[in-house]
């Protein structure tokens, strides 16, 4: 067994520490970019629905977005791009509560699909410019 800082071994960690965080498990760049789109899906009471809102920040494999509907980890939505029309089908990954009736909702692709936003995104090793 590998020792910890703290000298306790890994193995008695909890499987959340162990987890990487969400930076370091994101598979490509986030972009911070506003893009129109319409989220549907069944929401948590059963019942369809369909949302118009707006991404906050966007990857090559999905995006995290504003949504009033109260939407669950691993619930499917579809969404569509309010410019091209183009539907995605995705896996809710994330939310958190905001203000008042929004959540922050992060989604992932079930299919690749790095073209969906319409932008290039930097290669995985991308380092900005530091003077």
């Amino acid at each position: 067994m590998i020792p910890s800082r703290l000298g306790e071994p890994l193995a008695h960690m909890s499987e959340a520490a162990k987890q990487p965080s969400g930076a370091e498990r994101r598979r490509s760049e986030r972009v911070f970019l506003q893009i129109g789109i319409f989220v549907q899906g069944v929401s948590s009471d059963g019942h369809a629905f369909r949302e118009k809102t707006k991404t906050l920040a966007v990857n090559a494999h999905g995006a995290l977005i504003h949504l009033a509907q109260d939407i669950r980890a691993n619930e499917q939505v579809t969404l569509t791009h309010a410019v091209t029309s183009e539907q995605q089908a995705c896996r809710v990954v994330y939310t958190k509560p905001m203000t008042g009736n929004i959540r922050a909702v992060g989604v992932e692709f079930l299919k690749p699909a790095p073209k969906f936003w319409g932008i290039d995104f930097p290669p995985a090793d991308w380092k900005p410019f530091v003077e």
